[in-house]
């Protein structure tokens, strides 16, 4: 069994690309980082079967972990989740979440221990 997965859901594809480029520096190169920008014809919005293979993809068996953006990132997140048992969608930051995720899941940390860095990151100070 691999690492825990990451699953990025922004409405921008360069969004989703630049933190998933920022994450490869802090994660080790085992654990799959999929990014899930834009819509399918490269507009801003959220595509579902983006979410949908970038999941497939950074699945190895450990469970996946769902960072998304914005409002409507997270609905179209969570209608694709109804019907993908498994992935959990977490409430955290976008890019201090997934930073905590990225770094826990490369320890080989369980998916619980994974969600819960990437939630416990909304309670870190910046300054």
């Amino acid at each position: 069994m691999g690492l825990v997965g990451i699953v990025l859901v922004s409405h921008s594809e360069q969004l989703a690309s630049g933190l998933r480029e920022l994450l490869r520096q802090v994660a080790t190169p085992e654990v799959r980082i999929e990014p899930a920008g834009g819509t399918d014809d490269g507009e801003l919005g959220t595509s579902p079967s983006r979410i949908a293979a970038a999941i497939e993809t950074a699945d190895t068996g450990a469970g996946v972990v769902v960072l998304a953006d914005l409002g409507s990132a997270v609905l179209t997140a969570r209608a694709v989740l109804a019907d993908t048992p498994g992935p959990e969608l977490v409430d955290a930051p976008f890019v201090e979440g997934a930073v905590a995720a990225a770094v826990t899941a490369s320890t080989g940390a369980d998916l619980a221990a994974v969600v819960e860095a990437a939630r416990e990151a909304r309670d870190v100070p910046k300054f």
